[in-house]
Formats: structure tokens, C-alpha cells, sequence
């Protein structure tokens, strides 16, 4: 094989490039989790700041609890939207292995639908939680009931977004780049 012919059939079977799509999951997903990195540097802080107030001045600052528990749910809701980007959920992988190829394909899309779905029904049902508790106050921050309920409406959104993102990766042929990389 003379290396014109290499060249073209080492571009028939290459990878296709990113899409505008692809490369902005990408950067949403790597933003969850420079921002969920920043969310568990400050969640350390208000801890640390609570025991030295409550062991060492003998005042426990009111705000650093409800702070620390707010910053535990905005990790983690990014950190699971990010754990669907990367495929680092729970799946069915290994009843996967099992099934012919036509099958497995139909069986990822069909397990990354589901989670589009779900991500769609916790987004949708958060938002709605979060609007029947808008006009309470956390007594401790003084700021609405519904930053409490912000965090899952966002993960819901990703989830959703980046199980269609995997679904197209699938239907392309192509891998969906983890978020740590």
C-alpha cells in the first residue's frame, strides 16, 4: 500500500472532529468541576471557620452550617452532572459485554435516554420545589429556600444535556472526552 492510499484510509477511519456541540459539553463540564473544586475549597473553609468558632472563640458562627451543607449540595449536583459527562455512573456495563454488537449499541442509547429523561424529570420537579419555597428565608443567611433547591434544577439540566450529548457521541461513532482530561 503506497502512503496516498495510508493517508486516505487513515482519514476514512479517523475519529470525526469535535462539534461546536461536543466541544461545549466539554467546556461545561470541565467548568462544573473547576467550580465543584472551588465549591470543596470553600466548604473546608466554612468548616474549619465553624469548629475554630465553636471550640476556640466559644461562638459558633451561625452562617458557616447552613454555608457548608449549601456548598455540600452544589458540589455534589455538579459532581454528578460531571459523573454523567465522564460515564462514570452506575451502568450496565457488564450485562453490555454480553450482548451482540447490533444490540449494545441500542441498549447505551436506550440507558443514556433513560438518563436523559430522569435528568429532565429532577430538573423539572426541583424547579417546581424550588418555586413553592422561593419566598422563605434560610433564618440563618437571610436568603431564599430555593438556593437549596438551584443545585439539583442545574444537575438535572446537565444530566439531561450531557445524555444527549453521549446519545449523539453514540449515533457519530465517536467517545465522549472525560472532563478531567
Amino acid at each position: 500500500m503506497n502512503a496516498e492510499s495510508q493517508a486516505l484510509t487513515d482519514a476514512m477511519t479517523a475519529t470525526p472532529p469535535p462539534n461546536l456541540f461536543t466541544r461545549t459539553c466539554s467546556f461545561i463540564a470541565k467548568a462544573c468541576l473547576n467550580i465543584g473544586v472551588v465549591g470543596m475549597v470553600l466548604l473546608v473553609i466554612a468548616v474549619l471557620y465553624q469548629v475554630f468558632g465553636r471550640y476556640i472563640m466559644n461562638d459558633t458562627p451561625t452562617w458557616a452550617e447552613t454555608s457548608a451543607i449549601l456548598l455540600v449540595l452544589y458540589v455534589t449536583m455538579l459532581g454528578v452532572a460531571v459523573g454523567v459527562h465522564d460515564a462514570g455512573h452506575i451502568g450496565l456495563e457488564s450485562f453490555l459485554v454480553l450482548a451482540p454488537e447490533w444490540l449494545r449499541l441500542k441498549l447505551e442509547i436506550l440507558i443514556h435516554a433513560l438518563v436523559l429523561l430522569f435528568g429532565v424529570v429532577m430538573a423539572w420537579q426541583c424547579a417546581i420545589l424550588a418555586a413553592s419555597v422561593a419566598e422563605y428565608k434560610l433564618p440563618t443567611l437571610g436568603i431564599s429556600e430555593a438556593v437549596r433547591y438551584i443545585p439539583a434544577v442545574l444537575a438535572g439540566g446537565l444530566i439531561a444535556l450531557f445524555s444527549f450529548e453521549h446519545i449523539v457521541a453514540l449515533v457519530r461513532g465517536i467517545e465522549v472526552e472525560p472532563a478531567w482530561h
